[in-house]
């Protein structure tokens, strides 16, 4: 079996989680956030953390990624359909998880070099 060292030097990797944080890099955040490999946003202005709208996904579709990985908190919930809709229409991936699995699945994503964001609500 042949081994790879996956080095995430100058890239936004997530590095820890928690009730109410995620890590990126080390730093401690405690707000919603976006996450890509060069950019981190944060806060992320949600207006409404328990039902996230449209609207505030209105930068990530502009962003133009091949995938985003939206982490409802600690538990999962659906987002609302329109939502879902309006990622497809734009031909971009859309999945929806449980934050610590969104963190999780970013890492792996990232580290392949895709073209993937991480909206994050803690």
């Amino acid at each position: 079996m042949k081994l790879h060292l996956n080095a995430t030097a100058g890239v936004n990797a997530i590095t820890g989680h928690g009730p109410g944080f995620v890590q990126i890099n080390q730093n401690r955040v405690e707000t919603p956030l976006i996450v890509m490999s060069d950019q981190l946003i944060s806060p992320w202005q949600v207006i409404d953390p328990a039902n996230p709208a449209l609207a505030d996904f209105a930068a990530l579709l502009e962003l133009k990624p091949e995938l985003v990985v939206f982490g409802s908190g600690a538990r999962f919930r659906f987002p609302d359909a329109r939502i879902m809709a309006a990622f497809s229409q734009a031909r971009i991936g859309f999945e929806a998880m449980d934050t610590p699995a969104a963190c999780r699945t970013y890492n792996v994503l990232m580290s392949e070099g895709r073209s993937v964001v991480a909206a994050l609500l803690v």
